[in-house]
């Protein structure tokens, strides 16, 4: 039987109950501003009914808090770190594809272009006037701006790379203080309510944290109930399929610089990622996404253009042949003079390599030499160098480049070496390459009655066994391969003294011939050279695909902006604070509260008039 004052004891519990409510009402308002806070919402209950021996059985008891518990939507939780994962990736592409397409703009603007167009003005006048030394100078001068603005486009572009690179290295940071911070709060959230207590706030704060790691890397989240569900569960977080938060523990990320470059253009010590027990971290997959994806996509996109091939060898061998290969011209060869090779899935140190033709088709063989032997059989598998990621980065920039420098120079040297200069001698290379080391300018064609130039039909690294000591009076002979926009320039030869700037193929009748400089000048729109048409085509075609590039990058971006604000839109209408509505329950419960008080006061008086008065 219910007792007496069994009416106050319900009243009390509306009391509390609509005090709760006020309470956490309070607490949403104040929070609606809060970035990251999730709206509260507390739950109630009717008390269970005490059984009574009368005729309607059971009595109600008041009301009870079940909890406050947050208004969140895992769906919509899930969205949105999916899409906040892709407008990192495509925000990072448009900032930096941004920065190379204005440094290419240049080359329409007033750096290609007017260098280009300079140095053919010049050779129109030294065409009427062959033996003019300031015309000469003026050439030659035309010219070296022309090298120098290839020289700047390259280190523009390393500067982007390297820029990227220490993005890597501060992203990579973030990721592993943002997993440290999770880990901890996660067993502040399991310690506060495995004791019955609530940890909403703690849980917003995890939540934020989880919405900036999205951003950078591809994640994906799960919370399960542990044992009998007393308040703990497990929470893990993975990136790529791999653990980086587990619960109360987290693993960490490391950069770790590179030995070997992949990409003959590539600047010294780029960062690769591996987990910090020493298991790789593989970025360059859809797989990983985020600002992290974009980061290496645009530092080593090369757009499928490294070197592929099939090698058959046998253990022990020191010495690979790779067959069937994707480059067989020296214009489009990238690779660095020691690397790595990977034959099917065993990775090979080269410290050399040599390129020849095969007689049977003409195309590429090379030969690589290696540090180590083959451990394994293999018998025509699939090999590579570097890796091939289809995105247009650095690399590919930087490889079209080059392609141009050395197609261009490589056609307009043959010409120069085919005329006299004013002293009767036979000209030389007109164009050519610093060697990075000594600085001297590499022989890039055989001069006159020069028996000796050993790059005709073949050509090598010049490092490993390949290495030969050149004495300083002896030519330094290459490979248009040794030619980059980093050291493109003008022979020294020439600078030193324009006389031996070659203008005509025959010099005995007269210093006034000008055959080969109307060849040279023939060269300016000379629509074989390249499949995009003529020299300057082949740059504005570049330009070109920056443009759309970046554009692309661009619309990606705002497009997915959009998207995340609608579903950032969709999520809030579930957990964003409304301040109306907080308002309204505020009434609501502020009247909920003064009847249960009310009900209090009219038990109070049944209560006086029973005792104080009944017995009178």
């Amino acid at each position: 039987m219910a007792s007496t004052f069994f009416g106050l004891n319900i009243g009390a519990s509306g009391l509390n109950a609509y005090q709760a409510a006020l309470d956490t009402t309070s607490h949403n308002i104040t929070n609606a501003e809060t970035e990251g806070y999730t709206r509260q919402v507390m739950g109630q209950k009717a008390s269970n009914a005490l059984k009574v021996n009368s005729s309607y059985g059971m009595a109600g008891t008041g009301v009870s808090v079940t909890g406050v518990k947050q208004m969140r939507d895992a769906y919509y939780d899930m969205k949105f770190w999916k899409n906040n994962t892709m407008l990192g990736e495509y925000s990072s592409k448009e900032h930096y594809m941004t920065e190379i397409e204005n440094y290419f703009n240049e080359i329409n603007l007033e750096g290609f272009t007017t260098s280009f167009n300079s140095m053919y003005d010049s050779l129109q006048e030294l065409a009427k006037n062959p033996s003019s030394l300031a015309v000469r100078t003026q050439v030659t001068n035309f010219a070296k701006s022309l090298t120098e603005y290839f020289n700047y486009l390259s280190e523009s572009m390393k500067g982007i790379q390297e820029e990227c690179n220490f993005e890597i290295n501060n992203q990579v940071n973030k990721i592993n203080s943002t997993a440290q911070q999770i880990a901890a709060l996660t067993k502040q959230i399991n310690t506060l309510e495995v004791g019955g207590g609530i940890a909403n706030d703690l849980r917003d704060q995890r939540a934020l944290l989880v919405d900036d790691l999205s951003e950078i890397v591809d994640i994906s989240v799960s919370e399960k109930t542990i044992g009998d569900g007393i308040g703990k569960t497990s929470y893990t977080i993975k990136i790529g399929g791999q653990t980086l938060v587990d619960t109360g523990n987290y693993n960490t990320l490391q950069v770790v610089p590179r030995a070997l470059k992949l990409n003959q253009n590539d600047v010294d010590g780029l960062y690769d990622i591996t987990w910090q027990n020493g298991q790789d971290f593989r970025v360059t997959n859809s797989s990983t996404g985020g600002t992290l994806q974009a980061l290496f996509e645009v530092r080593d996109g090369n757009d499928l253009g490294n070197l592929k091939g099939t090698v058959t060898a046998f253990p022990g061998d020191d010495k690979i042949e790779m067959k069937n290969t994707n480059i067989n011209a020296v214009e489009q060869l990238n690779i660095p003079e020691t690397g790595v090779v990977t034959v099917g899935n065993r990775e090979y140190t080269y410290t050399g390599f040599e390129v020849t033709k095969d007689p049977a088709d003409g195309k590429f063989v090379y030969t690589f030499e290696l540090e180590e032997t083959v451990v394994a059989d293999a018998d025509n598998v699939a090999a590579s160098v570097g890796e091939s990621i289809a995105y247009k980065g650095i690399p590919y920039y930087m490889g079209q480049m080059n392609e141009f420098i050395r197609t261009f120079a490589a056609k307009y040297n043959e010409i120069h070496r085919d005329g006299k200069d004013l002293e009767g001698n036979q000209g030389g290379d007109f164009f050519t390459a610093t060697h990075r080391i000594n600085g001297r300018d590499y022989v890039l064609g055989p001069q006159e009655n020069d028996g000796e130039f050993p790059y005709i039909d073949s050509f090598n690294s010049q490092t490993g066994s390949y290495y030969e000591e050149i004495p300083e009076d002896a030519p330094l002979y290459g490979s248009y391969y040794f030619m980059t926009a980093a050291n493109f320039t003008v022979s020294k030869d020439i600078i030193t003294n324009p006389n031996r700037l070659a203008a005509a193929k025959n010099v005995d009748n007269g210093v006034e011939g000008n055959d080969i400089i109307d060849r040279l000048i023939a060269l300016k729109s000379d629509r074989t050279m390249f499949k995009q048409g003529a020299p300057a085509s082949f740059l504005q075609t570049l330009v070109a695909e920056v443009g759309i590039d970046t554009n692309k990058a661009t619309n990606f971006s705002a497009s997915q902006d959009n998207i995340l604000k609608a579903i950032t839109n969709q999520r809030l209408s579930v957990s964003g604070v409304d301040v109306d509505e907080e308002a309204m329950n505020l009434v609501k419960f502020q009247n909920a509260y003064n009847l249960s008080a009310k009900v209090i006061t009219v038990m109070d008086e049944i209560y006086d008039k029973l005792i104080n008065y009944m017995g009178a």
